[in-house]
């Protein structure tokens, strides 16, 4: 039985509920008829097989079903960001090759935009009435297509096949503990893989998705009546729960979270308000996910008073080989992965993530940041993850970024911006070098300071470093440095 195979037979003829969004609660039996209507739709748009169909759709059950309806009809899908530009969208639209550009009503302004410069058609997605046809699986060589998110680059289309989607779900499911009883919610948008790849391993497992157009308080403060037992969620938006003091509203059994780490602090904040809280972080990339775990009883030994373990992001998930490419003296080299729920392996077998690591004698994996983010300041390497690790440790810090920037002298040295934890109170810049200083070598010590009221982040929750760069360059002319050597 094949892994969509597998979702229609959870789904046939169950009154369970397996989409609540905001328009409506969309049991099994329900979801399966909208799929049956999706096929249809997106096999009368004429689209050659297996060519990618980009789409620009918010996380609900119309949604879901669509893609799981191109997945049957080998129509599949491509999930865009609807929240770029049209001049963003049309160079990843043409890419595709597709004569169509799916998009919901709300949309339609910019899809509209697109079809014209990019030359396609923009199809607007009726609402999916549910049909009484059964649905015929003709899966062909991908279920649907993610896009990296672009940061150093254009976006870049990764498959997901039928076979991916099988063993992401039982690696997932043994991780976070997805059962049909369970309800999942996520603030992550359906065009990441943080968003759609757990929403889907949810659908696979019978658990129903509690889905969201996007994230916000009032979205949260509904979870609670709809007993919501699993959420994902980026360390920012469980920082603004914290700080509105929401988190313990919704009692969850389990909380997923990625895209960055959370300091010793936030986990000690999140277990006591919800103590008997199961946490999972997980590491990986649209190319391949998850990677590594960070498991509950990792952040039970890190709240116990090892908080070192929270610089990392735990071990390989099981069945997953990995390896450091090239260490250099301290170990640090490219992490290389491998396993069959990856979706890209190069020619040598290996995912080549492009993230820099070191692996220590626990087995755990110490992030040192991108293989593009690493800075050679007078000669010696410098991963500005390292130092946001440490200065996230500064009781005055809430949040941190940390980039390389040119220097006449050096070649290039560090520049920090800085998010308060207290607004009213800044850290002076003195205090951090001397604070960073006390804990790593000189020449990682940022020379530049800039208190910001917030790091530039994208969808996934990652911080835009070029962004940061800029504003050095619009900046640095109007403040002293604070050299660390």
């Amino acid at each position: 039985m094949t892994w969509l195979e597998g979702v229609l037979a959870t789904h046939t003829g169950s009154d369970r509920f397996a989409v609540i969004d905001e328009a409506a609660a969309v049991t099994g039996r329900e979801f399966v008829g909208k799929i049956a209507t999706a096929t249809e739709f997106l096999t009368a748009l004429n689209t050659a097989d297996g060519q990618p169909v980009p789409a620009l759709l918010t996380t609900n059950a119309d949604s879901l079903a669509l893609l799981l309806g191109g997945a049957a009809a080998d129509k599949p899908l491509a999930p865009l960001n609807p929240r770029l530009t049209a001049a963003e969208l049309d160079a990843v639209v043409r890419a595709t090759g597709s004569p169509v550009l799916v998009t919901e009503p709300a949309f339609t302004p910019v899809a509209d935009e697109v079809a014209a410069t990019a030359g396609v058609r923009a199809v607007a997605v009726p609402r999916l009435p549910v049909s009484s046809s059964q649905v015929s699986a003709h899966c062909g060589a991908a279920a649907f297509h993610l896009h990296t998110s672009g940061t150093t680059g254009a976006p870049k289309p990764v498959p997901f096949t039928d076979e991916v989607l099988r063993a992401r779900t039982e690696i997932l499911c043994g991780l976070v503990g997805f059962t049909p009883d369970d309800r999942f919610a996520t603030g992550s948008p359906l065009h990441h893989i943080g968003g759609l790849g757990n929403t889907l391993v949810a659908v696979a497992a019978g658990a129903a998705v509690l889905a969201t157009s996007r994230f916000s308080t009032d979205w949260w403060r509904g979870l609670r009546r709809l007993e919501a037992t699993h959420c994902l969620l980026v360390p920012t938006m469980i920082e603004m729960l914290l700080a509105e003091k929401l988190l313990d509203m919704v009692p969850l059994k389990t909380l997923i979270y990625g895209a960055a780490p959370i300091t010793p602090h936030t986990l000690q904040r999140v277990l006591r308000v919800l103590p008997d809280i199961a946490l999972v972080n997980l590491f990986g990339q649209t190319e391949g996910s998850p990677i590594t775990c960070l498991g509950p009883d990792d952040h039970r030994r890190a709240a116990a008073g090892d908080g070192a373990l929270l610089r990392t992001v735990g071990r390989p998930v099981p069945g997953l080989r990995l390896r450091i490419d090239e260490p250099d003296a301290a170990g640090v080299g490219e992490v290389l992965a491998a396993a069959p729920h990856l979706s890209v392996h190069a020619d040598d077998g290996w995912l080549h993530t492009g993230d820099l690591g070191a692996v220590d004698a626990d087995g755990y994996l110490h992030l040192h940041g991108r293989r593009h983010d690493m800075v050679v300041r007078g000669g010696e390497n410098v991963y500005p993850l390292e130092v946001e690790n440490v200065l996230a440790a500064h009781p005055g810090v809430g949040a941190v970024g940390v980039v390389g920037v040119p220097d006449a002298r050096l070649g290039e040295t560090l520049a920090a911006f800085i998010v308060p934890a207290d607004p009213a109170r800044p850290p002076a810049p003195a205090e951090l070098a001397t604070f960073t200083r006390a804990r790593l070598a000189g020449f990682k010590v940022p020379a530049y300071w800039y208190p910001v009221d917030a790091l530039p982040l994208n969808a996934a929750g990652k911080v835009l470093r070029t962004a940061l760069r800029g504003q050095h360059v619009m900046e640095s002319a109007q403040q002293p440095s604070f050299e660390g050597q």
